[in-house]
């Protein structure tokens, strides 16, 4: 659950100061579990929601509201090549603006729709898909970059 925390905080410290009052929510609502889905992905859910509460409470996250939606490129997005490990992929995802971060991690990592990212932030779907789409293309660029530095190309 670490790991799930380190997602959407930057700082292990903070991360694992959120992970134990996620595990504190955890224990005290343990009766309120219903076996509906799976227990893990109830603490996982319990994990994003207190990551999410915590960076409200910091107001660390921004959203660039612009109603632009880019078109996506998610075939070339989609083709990191393997030599990249979780570590590099993480480094380059926690670089992202923070807006552009939570929508990646929400969308793409925990598997939410557009329309719930958009509750959870109080933007609109558009704004939700638009944070998605420039933290793709941010995200390729980087790749893009680090891939010509090993070739040796840049």
């Amino acid at each position: 659950m670490l790991s799930v925390c380190r997602q959407y905080l930057n700082d292990i410290q903070q991360a694992e100061d959120v992970m134990i009052t996620a595990f504190m929510k955890v224990f005290t609502n343990l009766k309120n579990f219903e076996f509906n889905g799976s227990f893990e992905g109830w603490i996982r859910r319990i994990m994003v929601n207190e990551c999410i509460s915590y960076l409200r409470v910091q107001k660390k996250v921004t959203f660039i509201d612009d109603h632009l939606v880019l078109g996506r490129d998610e075939e070339s997005f989609n083709n990191i090549e393997s030599k990249f490990t979780i570590d590099d992929i993480q480094f380059l995802i926690d670089n992202l603006p923070d807006g552009y971060k939570m929508v990646f991690n929400l969308y793409a990592v925990e598997g939410y729709k557009h329309y719930e990212i958009a509750s959870m932030f109080g933007i609109s779907e558009g704004t939700s898909k638009s944070q998605l789409s420039h933290a793709r293309k941010m995200l390729q660029a980087q790749i893009n970059k680090l891939k010509n530095y090993d070739n040796g190309t840049q």
